[in-house]
């Protein structure tokens, strides 16, 4: 938050799962109403835990902000999207604009309790 408040020449890519994955799954503070969690078995509540955190609007109203920006990678179009939102990021770095974030939505299949599909091995690998 301060290093956007004052305008660092940096870019800070950040992947939002809505979970805490490396805690095995725990209620970040980007986890949607509702959403389950490890420690939040019945879903957010927002009652008792508050809203959570929109970081590109919350870190958007900083004066050093310079390009805030918020993709996800769903589906090709929206990776092609990402990338070129990286690429922004850094073009605004390297000519010393001041503060950049990317923040990539992301799925956790882990801790979301996605199956992924078993990858495809030809029948003509050995």
């Amino acid at each position: 938050m301060h290093v956007a408040a004052r305008g660092e020449n940096i870019t800070v890519i950040f992947v939002n799962n809505a979970v805490y994955g490396m805690t095995g799954g725990q209620m970040a503070p980007t986890t949607l109403p509702g959403m389950t969690t490890t420690s939040s078995q019945t879903g957010r509540d927002v009652e008792l835990q508050g809203y959570p955190l929109r970081m590109s609007e919350m870190l958007a109203t900083t004066s050093g902000a310079a390009y805030i920006v918020r993709r996800s990678v769903h589906d090709i179009a929206n990776i092609r999207k990402t990338k070129k939102a990286l690429m922004t990021a850094f073009k605004v770095q390297m000519q010393g604009m001041g503060f950049s974030l990317v923040e990539i939505l992301s799925t956790c299949p882990t801790n979301w309790g996605i199956r992924l599909p078993a990858p495809c091995i030809s029948s003509k690998t050995k």
